[in-house]
């Protein structure tokens, strides 16, 4: 793309971004941002590509899940070992249902913007500037909070380096040992998923003792001792973006230093909007949010502009329609991408469409919602012959009431217990854990009715 640059976005029209007051401090960021080293590399964003063109035609399948938004204030080694030992766990699940490689991919290191379906919020009375993540503004109500001020893309680049460090440290420095399944247990009650989870772990560590029985090493079983493990998140502020965008000296492509992985989101895919146009022209994979809006025509132009080599594990497209509603838009966007001959991961938000405000007061998701539109997601690609290559959820290793339902049954009347996000409200580490289950189920289906159908053939 030759006439693509890191700040070509900058002649786009531009949404769900802040204007900032004071241009001379937003410059000295941007500079100073522009001579620290990038968070991730280009080798990596290349590896993951290759993983997820993999995941395409079903030979693996992409786990993708984290924070809404991450915070300033509750930043702790404990709070990402928690949300990675639960991420480890959903792996291990979906691996054991479904025997292809999952690929994890966390909503972390960088995800702190939001979209706003709204530029104000009222509060007796008040009208203020919405709050649009640590990293642009901060949540308390009062007019200095609410003023987007630049200084804070230096601490979010800050605590995403503190945080790849981290991951980095345990996915390849022994936690995310194989042979420590049993040890992934985050205290959940001893009945249930829990106990599922135990009964599958049993089975997992009696294979290895066999394997080592049968004279497989460490040495050469070093495989089971690490993992790979990716970061993503939402390409919404594109100053910190285009500070972090660098050139890769391998392939002298752009590679956005920020993440592994970035997407657009649904309020910001216009085809010929600032953020398309800046992930248009970096080499990492590219997640593309499709929702209700999303016109046939509309993605045959994304498509295009997102991926217009057709590179497999380039882009993935994740589907957020809300439970009930996929029958009514996903049919069409896989016949669009039938019709272009696409190479795309699809994938399934199964938390975004399912939002509602409880009588309580408070924002929160049914459990069922959420389940009920990863069984519509799959059901559908089965009806069209196609590959269901992944799920996205918004979730935590904390043991929140965020989310209602599950099996240990969160009410209405539990949800002001731990109600901790921001944003919106994330799946515990049970539900997620139970969220796993229900899928391995959908995919090990899915597994022996391909096996049939080989044998028929």
């Amino acid at each position: 793309m030759t006439d693509w640059a890191k700040n070509t976005w900058r002649k786009k029209p531009r949404v769900q971004m802040p204007d900032y007051t004071d241009a001379g401090a937003l410059n000295k960021v941007e500079a100073k941002l522009g001579k620290y080293p990038p968070l991730v590399f280009a080798g990596e964003a290349r590896r993951l590509k290759d993983a997820l063109g993999r995941a395409a035609v079903g030979d693996a399948f992409l786990l993708q899940g984290g924070d809404c938004a991450e915070s300033f204030a509750d930043f702790s080694a404990d709070s990402i070992r928690d949300t990675f030992k639960v991420m480890l766990q959903m792996a291990m699940v979906l691996t054991f249902g479904a025997k292809v490689p999952v690929i994890k991919v966390g909503r972390m290191a960088g995800q702190f913007a939001k979209p706003r379906s709204a530029a104000t919020e009222m509060m007796d009375g008040i009208e203020l500037p919405s709050y649009r993540g640590d990293i642009i503004n901060e949540l308390d109500f009062n007019e200095a909070a609410r003023i987007p001020n630049p200084d804070k893309m230096l601490q979010a680049y800050t605590q995403s380096a503190a945080t790849l460090n981290l991951l980095r440290a345990f996915s390849t420095g022994g936690y995310a040992d194989v042979h420590q399944v049993h040890a992934w247990t985050l205290g959940f009650a001893g009945r249930g998923e829990a106990e599922k989870y135990r009964h599958m772990a049993e089975r997992i560590s009696d294979t290895l003792d066999f394997m080592r029985a049968a004279g497989v090493s460490s040495e050469r079983a070093h495989s089971l001792r690490t993992v790979d493990f990716y970061t993503s998140h939402e390409a919404l502020l594109l100053e910190y973006e285009e500070a972090l965008t660098r050139i890769d000296s391998t392939s002298g492509k752009w590679v956005a230093g920020s993440g592994h992985m970035v997407w657009v989101g649904d309020r910001t895919r216009q085809p010929d909007g600032a953020h398309v146009e800046f992930a248009s022209g970096v080499l990492n994979p590219i997640g593309l949010k499709c929702g209700p809006t999303t016109t046939a025509e509309d993605l045959k132009v994304l498509m295009a502009k997102l991926n217009p080599e057709n590179e497999a594990g380039r882009l993935t497209l994740i589907a957020r329609f809300g439970a009930g509603n996929v029958g009514d838009h996903l049919p069409r966007l896989i016949k669009a991408v039938k019709e272009e001959g696409a190479n795309v991961v699809w994938s399934c938000d199964a938390m975004h469409g399912n939002t509602i405000k409880s009588a309580s007061g408070y924002k929160t998701r049914p459990f069922d919602s959420v389940l009920r539109e990863v069984q519509e997601f799959f059901a559908i690609h089965k009806s069209e012959g196609t590959i269901p290559g992944g799920v996205h959820f918004e979730m935590t290793g904390a043991d929140v009431t965020e989310c209602t339902g599950g099996v240990r049954a969160v009410r209405d009347e539990n949800l002001s217990d731990r109600y901790h996000t921001a944003c919106d409200p994330r799946l515990n580490a049970s539900q997620a854990l139970e969220l796993a289950f229900l899928v391995a189920e959908e995919l090990s289906a899915r597994r022996e009715e391909s096996k049939a159908e080989a044998k028929v053939v």
